[in-house]
């Protein structure tokens, strides 16, 4: 049966299309799941199976997210690796994680997806690198259905322990056979390339250092084979680049060009220690770059150069990264974060300029861009991150009436960014209404948060 769903009266619909349009009370017309219809309410169609009225809100595109680690929610804050950068934070962590089970993926994939919806998000990408105790990929995807947002599942691998060399503990690495064919199992068994799919697979050996040169090599071979993206950390922080040049006799980037490892199918997370060459290998190879500020700064791992990056036309997307390197996984918190770092970048970088030499800061609307056309961008998907016609139906709404934006209505989609984030009024996914007036509709919050907890407890205290 056709569904319909006509959504008028926005104060501002941001669209994000290539003239990144933004319409005064505007509106949209949606068809299973898609959009038909985009401008003034007065121009649409005026009965549909359901009428949402917007006024009062901005609307834009749904927020995606390109790096994450669902699991880590359960280890929020731990006393031990709340002061410690990132390998002495991973070293604290690891044996924590070891514990986990199925049961501890599927809760922390549910409570990571509703922070997720409940801040704008629409599309996801996670990446799940250890899988302890009969833990597996299908876990966090079957976790995910319910929740009703859209994920890229990586499936991650980490084949490099202590006692080869690399920084995970042994126990919590796999063999490379088994994880080059389960990989194969996960993309025949779930990944969609269709548009408006749920589930997409992506292959991610976890970082430089905790896989083996071969793994990269034949990751990526597989992945070639069945058209789904590549995925991993690289160039995080400075021990890493130490690590990379002691251990491979090259630097991050350069290592990965070394393992075939650039492309349009090929993401990284972080790129926070990259040159001004290597960006230009991003930009000719096509390779994209998930940036994660909150992370960065909670680790203190740098300053990513986004600004640069955008200026040579590499794709780059925003991650909240695992909360436990984070604390959160809130969204729109993370493109304003975004903008407010690049910001004390430029003012870093250009302290001794004249204010003409100075480098640009980031604008709201840019950051903005970053959370829809960017991520879009970055998982290869043309199939959302703008509100066009004929691209999914994935959008948010925030209402405008409250007190965190009185003052600030000169110019409601920048007020969204500079004003404190708070969660937003509609998340809208394939033209199912997933949080409604502030308020999650697919999953009991309470008794989400109550498990999650006793989940969280059992981990620490094993």
């Amino acid at each position: 049966m056709t569904q319909t769903l006509l959504v008028k009266n926005a104060t501002v619909l941001v669209t994000m299309d290539d003239l990144r349009r933004e319409i005064a009370d505007g509106g949209l017309f949606i068809r299973n799941g898609f959009i038909e219809q985009v401008g003034k309410s007065d121009e649409l169609p005026q009965t549909a199976d359901e009428v949402l009225d917007l006024s009062g809100h901005v609307v834009m595109p749904g927020l995606i997210n390109t790096h994450h680690h669902f699991y880590q929610t359960l280890t929020r804050a731990v006393p031990a690796a709340q002061d410690a950068n990132l390998f002495n934070w991973l070293k604290t962590l690891y044996p924590i994680w070891a514990r986990m089970t199925p049961e501890d993926i599927f809760i922390s994939t549910q409570t990571a997806l509703a922070e997720l919806a409940l801040s704008g998000c629409t599309t996801a990408s996670d990446h799940l690198y250890l899988f302890p105790n009969g833990s597996r990929l299908d876990d966090e995807i079957e976790a995910a259905r319910p929740l009703g947002l859209r994920i890229h599942a990586s499936r991650g691998s980490m084949s490099l322990g202590e006692s080869k060399g690399g920084l995970p503990p042994d126990s919590v690495v796999d063999s490379e056979e088994a994880i080059l064919r389960d990989s194969q199992r996960l993309i025949q068994s779930y990944h969609d390339p269709k548009p408006g799919s749920m589930v997409q697979i992506v292959l991610a050996p976890c970082s430089p250092f905790s896989v083996t040169g071969e793994l990269m090599r034949e990751s990526a071979r597989l992945a070639r084979q069945y058209g789904v993206h590549l995925h991993t950390h690289l160039a995080e922080t400075q021990d890493e680049e130490v690590f990379c040049q002691q251990k491979f006799g090259y630097r991050p980037v350069g290592y990965m060009e070394a393992l075939e490892w650039v492309g349009n199918d090929v993401w990284f997370a972080h790129a926070v220690h990259v040159n001004p060459t290597e960006i230009q290998v991003f930009s000719h190879s096509g390779c994209g770059v998930a940036h994660c500020p909150s992370s960065n700064m909670r680790l203190a791992s740098g300053i990513a150069p986004v600004m640069n990056y955008l200026q040579a036309g590499v794709k780059v997307g925003l991650g909240v990264d695992g909360s436990a390197s984070n604390d959160g996984s809130h969204m729109l918190a993370e493109a304003r974060q975004a903008m407010l770092l690049a910001r004390l970048g430029a003012g870093l970088a250009g302290a001794s300029l004249s204010q003409e030499a100075a480098p640009p800061l980031m604008t709201a609307r840019q950051a903005l861009e970053l959370a829809t056309r960017g991520g879009a961008a970055v998982l290869g998907r043309s199939d959302i991150g703008s509100l066009e016609v004929g691209k999914c139906a994935d959008f948010v709404a925030i209402n405008l009436n409250r007190l965190d934006y009185a003052g600030a209505l000169h110019d409601p989609v920048a007020a969204i960014v500079f004003c404190q984030p708070r969660p937003v009024d509609y998340t809208v996914v394939h033209g199912r209404l997933i949080v409604r007036k502030g308020e999650l509709q697919t999953i009991d919050l309470m008794r989400q948060i109550e498990v999650h907890n006793q989940r969280a407890r059992r981990l620490l205290s094993s």
